[in-house]
């Protein structure tokens, strides 16, 4: 059993994971404010990438050392990346143009439990039934979300389906991953993840896009700045540091306080607003996803 760490570790180790959430959670209002300006999510996402690389190589360069050249089997599955930070993304950058981001965010928190499910087919892992129980109560508190927006026609099922799809690539990245992250190292996999999806976004972009659409007013290149930097950088650092310092079922608890940030940052800067049945299905999520992260056995 590992030792706790000391008060003043741990406090630093909130602070990081609450960091790490209020970041992630921003995410959808820069993105949903970037699209008031008519830019397309392609070139949004393209931005969004191509302006997060300079800042991880930074970082890289800053904290220095040498590693171990990575063997050409991890090579390989260093393309998981693909999944998690090119498809993921540009699935729920498509849905964002048509959900809204409280909505988006809570659909995104289904990840855990997709990853439970997915670990239980390819990899054989047993199912409890508690985490049986913990499914059923968050895809109910998820359809106490979905009904209202759906029958009053404020959300459309193809951003619905497009983000379920996101969070379908990333929980089958985060099933697949873990093996090679314990021979490459966390941060080593996460850089490197990251820019070979930015390498695909830019080919993307450029067999879709003429170079033309990157001129954008000023405001997207704004918005597109703080998504790289305050909703993918910085959080994805701030999540590593957290979970050294308090462990990944301490983090990840934490970080079910996203979708209620938010919707909290909708509420104030896009006047999105929830129904008290959503209030009540959003609780009812979180809970179960809680109960999915905090699952030790």
């Amino acid at each position: 059993m590992p030792p706790s760490p000391s008060a003043s570790t741990f406090r630093l180790g909130v602070v990081l994971a609450l960091c790490a959430a209020t970041g992630f959670a921003s995410k959808a209002i820069f993105v949903k404010l970037a699209y008031r300006y008519q830019v397309d999510a392609v070139t949004l996402l393209t931005l969004r990438l191509a302006l997060a690389m300079p800042f991880l190589l930074l970082v890289r360069l800053w904290r220095g050392g040498s590693a171990a050249p990575i063997s050409g089997r991890d090579r390989g599955w260093l393309l998981l990346g693909l999944l998690g930070y090119y498809l993921s993304s540009l699935l729920d950058f498509l849905g964002l143009m048509s959900v809204s981001a409280s909505l988006e965010r809570l659909l995104l928190m289904l990840y855990p439990t997709f990853t439970v499910l997915l670990s239980a087919w390819l990899l054989k892992q047993r199912v409890t039934g508690r985490i049986v129980t913990a499914l059923s109560i968050t895809y109910a508190g998820m359809l106490l979300v979905l009904i209202p927006d759906l029958a009053q026609a404020r959300a459309h099922w193809s951003g619905v389906i497009l983000v379920l799809l996101s969070t379908l690539s990333y929980a089958l990245y985060l099933t697949l991953s873990p093996a090679v992250i314990a021979r490459v190292g966390a941060m080593r996999f996460t850089e490197t993840a990251l820019a070979v999806s930015a390498l695909a976004m830019a080919v993307h972009f450029l067999a879709t896009r003429p170079l033309g659409a990157l001129v954008q007013p000023l405001p997207v290149w704004g918005y597109a700045l703080a998504i790289a930097i305050l909703a993918t950088v910085l959080p994805i650092y701030a999540l590593a540091g957290a979970i050294v310092r308090i462990g990944s079922s301490r983090t990840a608890i934490i970080g079910s306080i996203g979708p209620v940030l938010t919707i909290v940052l909708s509420m104030g800067v896009l006047d999105e607003r929830l129904g008290w049945l959503q209030w009540l299905g959003a609780a009812v999520v979180i809970g179960g996803v809680w109960i999915v992260g905090s699952n030790k056995k």
